[in-house]
């Protein structure tokens, strides 16, 4: 038996000093806060601690009792990735193409309304992060920034403008000659709202457009000095189509949009917009081909991040039905749920061109502004390569049904 002891002695001064870390100095303290953020979550609940709790709840929340938003989430969580080994991924690309042009990730930045409701800079922090990662922004009929001064802020970046058609056909008209005369690349328009669905938080939180200086609103106001100081001392909310508004988002939804709208509507707008035409909201086979077979570019499957039906189908189920019945003539993308990498690369494998972001990088402009756009962006991106890696391919155009398995649907794609 070896009796041999470990010899012990007090360690040295200069041992200790390579132990201890020394925190970065490097950047604005914002951005030193966005780096220790390492996914969504986390700048979710940055955004959470940042942002007044009326304003948070507007964007972390739903339609009703939130079932559909709660499915969509489960589905991604439950869904099981296949890898390959031994595949050589030491050169990896994200990079795709997305209504023929290139996309440095499979991803668009999607429409919000209020967005300066979020952060002062609203749509003037989206922009310039989504052109510095090299994909597509989709600027809101109910956004706060006009489709001139945004095009005026990124000539050089992908630019669509998303749609609501009103109940006056000539306004709608007019909106959609000024992004063409802007220059936006394609139209998305949005069907899934001819009415508002109810979003239980807001109306529990008393949220107004803009937020209203109340009882309740003064008392938060004290926990969050500095957005209620940047909402107060910048130009007041205007928004893409028309100045102001004192009430509600669902009141306002409810009184500008048109619930008589119908697929006639659809041929009409086909006729007004001679660029891509995405129809946002398509959720049952049949009516992706009807919105194909009168002239849409593609289709966006997305029940509004669960914000309008609650207990509607979840997009990712629906998507390998919309593509086997009209992915051959249609781009189709996907929207809702979508949080990380990983949920990107399951619904590229299931078939979508893309998918459309919203509360991602909302999350990241209440937690930081434009850096926090960019962060979301960034760590979405690194997310999906790494993904990418340890499934074993190099190439979007590699991924596939065989790739995935939603665990909920044995017999489904690649089950």
């Amino acid at each position: 038996m070896n009796t041999e002891r470990v010899r012990r002695q007090l360690p040295r001064v200069e041992q200790f000093r390579g132990l201890i870390g020394t925190p970065s100095r490097e950047g604005s303290r914002n951005e030193r806060r966005l780096a220790r953020a390492r996914t969504v979550s986390d700048l979710r609940s940055l955004a959470r601690r940042r942002t007044p709790r009326a304003v948070f709840d507007y964007v972390d929340g739903a339609a009703a009792h939130e079932l559909s938003l709660w499915r969509a989430r489960r589905t991604f969580r439950d869904l099981e990735l296949r890898n390959r080994v031994l595949r050589d991924v030491g050169d990896v690309d994200p990079s795709t193409t997305i209504l023929g042009r290139p996309s440095a990730l499979p991803i668009s930045l999607a429409p919000t309304g209020f967005t300066r409701m979020m952060h002062h800079e609203g749509e003037r922090a989206v922009a310039p992060a989504a052109a510095a990662a090299g994909i597509p922004y989709a600027l809101s009929t109910m956004g706060t920034t006009s489709v001139e001064q945004l095009a005026s802020l990124e000539p050089a970046g992908r630019k669509w403008f998303q749609l609501y058609l009103w109940r006056d056909r000539e306004a709608s008209r007019e909106l959609i000659a000024r992004a063409r005369a802007a220059g936006y690349e394609a139209l998305v328009l949005t069907v899934d709202t001819p009415v508002s669905g109810t979003r239980l938080r807001d109306v529990r939180n008393g949220l107004t457009i803009p937020p209203a200086l109340t009882l309740r609103t003064i008392g938060n106001a004290a926990l969050f000095p500095s957005w209620w100081f940047n909402l107060l001392t910048t130009e007041p909310l205007e928004f893409a189509s028309f100045s102001a508004w004192d009430g509600t988002a669902a009141e306002l939804a409810d009184v500008m949009f048109d619930p008589r709208m119908t697929f006639e509507d659809l041929a009409w707008l086909r006729e007004q917009w001679d660029g891509p035409l995405l129809v946002k909201g398509v959720m049952l086979v049949e009516d992706a081909e009807a919105v194909v077979d009168r002239g849409a570019d593609g289709i966006v499957i997305s029940n509004h991040g669960g914000r309008q039906l609650d207990r509607s189908p979840t997009p990712l189920e629906q998507l390998p039905a919309i593509v086997a019945a009209v992915g051959d003539r249609a781009e189709i993308h996907l929207d809702g749920g979508v949080l990380t990498g990983a949920d990107v690369l399951a619904s590229v494998a299931l078939g979508a061109r893309s998918v459309s972001v919203g509360r991602a990088y909302l999350y990241g402009l209440m937690a930081g502004g434009e850096a926090g756009v960019a962060r979301a962006i960034e760590i979405l991106g690194e997310e999906l390569t790494r993904t990418m890696r340890l499934v074993g391919v190099t190439s979007i155009a590699e991924l596939g049904p065989e790739h995935v398995r939603l665990r909920n649907h044995p017999h489904g794609p690649g089950g």
